[in-house]
């Protein structure tokens, strides 16, 4: 086991004399260490792409010499949290990516695991939201759509993702901040976003919701139009304002991050926080964000957990306004 002193040097000698594998933790040795990365969710999806990143930028700055990619998939992380949980209990060398739709998937599944059984160790991305309508829309700004959904919102049926998602989570916020009972809302869930997207250009559903990425080919060409966007603040090369800017008092990030097991020593914990606050500071991890559209929003340790203990409240108040928990 090492404390923070010894992994700090280690890294800087940049493997000289760094660290291995050890079964309770990280051990000092004589190459970088390797690391277990958790992904509770299929290949391809972007938990799996955040690992797969990570595993990327760490081995780049050599700050590891590799690590092991294991998928979990079923249920938004709800089938495989308790592996996590019981079987990586104490191995201190491990990090399980998961997030806000993970967060959802606990309330909507009635999960009897959560987040307050793991170790959180940092958030790491954030990808923001897009409200979008097709190019023939009569919306032309969010007080528009607004507008519309105080007046009758059955007859704004909103596509997205599933249900219970990002997507929905966010289309309920901008209800509630509006003064329209969620459960009043026409919520069109789609399995993928190419489902959701034909939808929005065969003007089956007034608008919808997703990441900006999902949508940004189709605005580009003009086929959609983007309404505005869920991040705090205007983002660069965007032509659209924030929600808050529209008059409608809604952030939302669905953001990433990593998490260790539960009873791991706290010189394993603080390791663990070093490693990754490493990685995320660096110009290659900073390139990948930039190139996949994830906006970095680190933040680490006792301000992580009490970030996810908030997150969790808000978004278990919206899911009971949606009639999903």
């Amino acid at each position: 086991m090492l404390n923070r002193r010894e992994f700090l040097a280690g890294t800087a000698m940049a493997g000289a004399a760094g660290f291995v594998l050890a079964n309770s933790g990280l051990a000092l040795a004589q190459s970088a260490p390797q690391i277990a990365l958790f992904v509770p969710a299929a290949p391809g999806g972007g938990w799996d792409q955040t690992a797969r990143t990570m595993d990327q930028v760490l081995r780049k700055e050599k700050l590891i010499s590799g690590s092991q990619i294991t998928n979990v998939p079923g249920a938004g992380g709800a089938v495989g949290l308790p592996q996590f949980i019981n079987q990586w209990k104490g191995k201190g060398n491990t990090l399980m990516v998961a997030g806000m739709v993970m967060v959802g998937a606990i309330l909507t599944n009635k999960s009897p695991n959560n987040l307050t059984q793991v170790t959180p160790i940092a958030r790491l991305t954030g990808e923001f939201e897009a409200l979008v309508v097709p190019a023939a829309s009569p919306f032309k700004t969010a007080q528009d759509f607004v507008a519309a959904l105080k007046a009758d919102p059955t007859k704004v049926p909103v596509a997205g993702g599933s249900a219970g998602g990002s997507d929905h989570i966010l289309f309920g916020l901008i209800a509630k901040t509006a003064g329209v009972p969620a459960t009043s809302l026409s919520y069109v869930p789609f399995a993928g976003g190419g489902e959701a997207l034909a939808a929005l250009l065969g003007n089956q559903v007034a608008a919808g919701i997703s990441g900006y990425g999902e949508f940004a080919e189709q605005i580009k060409a003009g086929a959609l139009r983007l309404l505005a966007v869920s991040s705090g603040e205007r983002q660069e090369g965007i032509d659209a304002p924030t929600l808050k800017e529209s008059g409608i008092d809604v952030e939302l990030f669905n953001w990433r991050g990593v998490f260790a097991p539960p009873d791991i020593s706290e010189d394993d914990k603080k390791s663990l926080i070093t490693l990754v606050e490493a990685m995320a500071k660096s110009e290659a991890w900073a390139t990948e964000c930039k190139n996949r559209n994830w906006t970095s929003i680190l933040m680490t340790g006792d301000d992580y957990t009490k970030f996810v203990a908030d997150d969790t409240a808000r978004i278990e108040a919206i899911l009971k306004d949606l009639g999903l928990a």
